[in-house]
């Protein structure tokens, strides 16, 4: 059953990706169901992540997707400063894995990178970390139920994004 999810959920997170670069924000924000969470853990220190989203410190924490409809409204209105002009970016995901399956949703974790171009400095930037995804069968799709991202190189010049990671 894995190996026949493993292509669906890699198609989801490619997707979900392009979305990202290509600033399809209404396409992005469709791929996640009503109640996804969406985390970025600070670290807690030097080799640990914070644990829990609700008691510590996140880079980001919106424990539904209203939080990325707003996100995503301040993008496209430019009321974001950090966000004017939107930098250039290339999402890259790689090392794509079912890890696991609990009632019926998919938990895939993968690797990531993005690089960011910033056209008015000229000047080029790149992130990179790990993914943790649950995905939840809705129809004929996965949607994402929840996303964790751990950022490895977590010193941002400016205000982390969404299109950041």
């Amino acid at each position: 059953m894995v190996s026949e999810l493993l292509p669906r959920c890699t198609d989801l997170l490619y997707e979900e990706a392009a979305c990202l670069d290509q600033r399809r924000w209404a396409e992005w924000l469709a791929l996640y169901t009503e109640d996804a969470e969406f985390w970025i853990p600070a670290w807690d220190d030097t080799n640990q992540p914070t644990d829990d989203p609700r008691s510590q410190l996140s880079l980001i924490y919106y424990r539904d997707r209203s939080g990325l409809e707003d996100r995503v409204w301040r993008i496209e209105s430019g009321t974001t400063i950090a966000s004017v002009p939107m930098p250039r970016t290339c999402h890259l995901v790689t090392n794509i894995r079912v890890t696991d399956v609990v009632d019926r949703q998919p938990r895939v974790s993968a690797h990531w990178q993005v690089n960011l171009y910033r056209t008015e400095l000229r000047q080029a930037a790149s992130y990179f970390g790990f993914y943790e995804y649950v995905l939840h069968p809705e129809a004929d799709r996965l949607k994402i139920a929840k996303k964790k991202i751990i950022v490895l190189n977590d010193e941002i010049e400016t205000v982390l994004d969404v299109y950041h990671v």
